[in-house]
């Protein structure tokens, strides 16, 4: 966005709403708790029943065998939604697979079935007694070797052109004096806000209103149409709450479908809300970031005036082509060198644990893929370095200490035990120590 035109009429260029402390409208209903959520319009459906979602165990394939039988006789349990029982369903203009799978699969934990019964708990229990067989197909998850094959996506009015560039970068790159070049990853991400994906449907006739969490309520009402097959003025949607999105609910998702479908079949109001996996794996033309390897060239001047920089999109993750989930990210961190010192000295994972009295979880926590490994600057289980290799608050730990003489300066072995003798001291010691150490008061006191 260029502001290089002189301010108009428009409250935007002349800053008499940005930047003001505006209240929000629906500031005082969310931060007392009475905004109603999608999934929780009791006021307008009471009598409504439970859907849950069964998804898909594999990543490209077909169903070959679907048994409902021990399902349809679990306690409460009202209907099944499946693509066989379903209808003839379209895809919205706005999805890239369909939000029913079966007999085709698309993509991992895409949705094959809808366990419909009278609590939640006893649909989510019935969805636990559906047996599915699967034929799976070969496919294409490792998006770095695909990389070569890739082709620019079409301009479009919305996106704009596929590449846009500024300047000549080979020819000042080539010029420059010093250059710079590295390759830097980053892990996927996805949509975690704190309201899932969640629909209430109800059928009046051949009338469908759903109170659903969107962010473009005119785009999902004319895919909702598309996708179940009637005309638009059939359908009302309604959102007037969203409990966090980024993007991820700007089009019709899986919950809003099956939800309609549900609802259909047992002639009664269904709330569906798609569970976490199935949020993180449902494919998505907007609203996230993809996995990404920046790739940048740095040339560089001594007067800093000369200077090019490339960004270049790459996969950052490997799925694995059993459909499973994806594999971690190698990604490399830059450790404190205290860490480097004392690796050589830690010892066996057993006696970390029996030493931190985390048990195998001190070591052993994955995310939510099973995997050893956290967040950026943590180790595995998410634990930060730092507290790995110091223990808690109060435990000695493994430390540079017992690293081989010399390999740590003096001063970091200083630094180091001052940090322990503090974190064992408490609050009071901890200033009282810092105070009182050297000549110069020591180290700053925290505010």
């Amino acid at each position: 966005m260029k502001f290089d035109t002189p301010a108009t009429t428009n409250p935007i260029d002349q800053l008499k709403v940005v930047g003001k402390p505006t209240p929000r409208v629906d500031g005082p209903l969310k931060t007392t708790g009475t905004a109603p959520y999608a999934y929780e319009r009791h006021d307008v459906a009471p009598d409504a029943v439970y859907g849950h979602v069964v998804g898909a165990g594999i990543a490209k394939g077909r169903i070959a065998s679907m048994d409902l039988e021990a399902a349809r006789a679990a306690p409460g349990v009202l209907a099944i939604v499946t693509a066989r029982n379903a209808g003839k369903l379209g895809k919205g203009n706005m999805n890239t697979a369909r939000l029913l799978g079966g007999p085709a699969i698309d993509h991992y934990h895409q949705a094959v079935a809808l366990v419909v019964a009278t609590t939640f708990e006893q649909a989510r229990a019935a969805a636990q007694l559906v047996r599915i067989t699967y034929e799976r197909t070969p496919g294409k998850f490792d998006l770095q070797a695909e990389k070569a094959g890739a082709q620019l996506p079409k301009p479009t009015p919305f996106a704009g052109p596929p590449e846009s560039k500024v300047g000549d970068f080979a020819g000042a790159f080539a010029k420059a004096p010093v250059q710079f070049d590295a390759t830097y990853t980053t892990p996927d991400q996805t949509h975690a806000m704190m309201e899932p994906h969640a629909t209430t449907a109800q059928w009046e006739g051949n009338k469908l209103t759903v109170w659903t969490s969107n962010q473009m309520v005119d785009w999902s009402k004319g895919d909702l149409a598309k996708t179940l097959g009637i005309p638009k003025a059939n359908v009302r949607l309604v959102s007037p709450f969203v409990g966090g999105g980024f993007g991820g609910k700007l089009f019709v998702r899986a919950d809003a479908v099956l939800a309609a479908l549900g609802a259909r079949m047992v002639k009664r109001p269904v709330k569906v809300a798609l569970q976490r996996p199935l949020i993180a794996n449902t494919p998505r033309t907007g609203g996230g970031d993809d996995p990404a390897h920046p790739h940048r060239h740095r040339p560089r001047r001594q007067d800093h005036c000369h200077r090019a920089r490339r960004l270049e999109r790459q996969p950052a993750r490997r799925f694995g082509g059993d459909g499973g989930e994806p594999d971690a990210p190698a990604v490399r961190r830059r450790q404190p060198a205290h860490h480097h010192a004392a690796r050589g000295a830690r010892p066996a994972r057993g006696q970390r644990a029996a030493r931190t009295g985390r048990g195998a979880r001190h070591d052993g926590a994955g995310d939510r893929h099973g995997r050893n490994g956290g967040e950026a600057g943590h180790g595995p289980g998410g634990v930060p370095h730092r507290q790995r290799h110091a223990g808690r608050p109060g435990e000695a730990g493994p430390s540079v200490l017992a690293a081989p003489a010399g390999a740590v300066p003096a001063h970091r072995r200083r630094a180091f035990r001052l940090e322990q003798a503090q974190r064992a001291a408490g609050a009071g010691a901890r200033r009282q120590l810092a105070g009182g150490h050297g000549r110069g008061g020591g180290l700053p006191q925290p505010t």
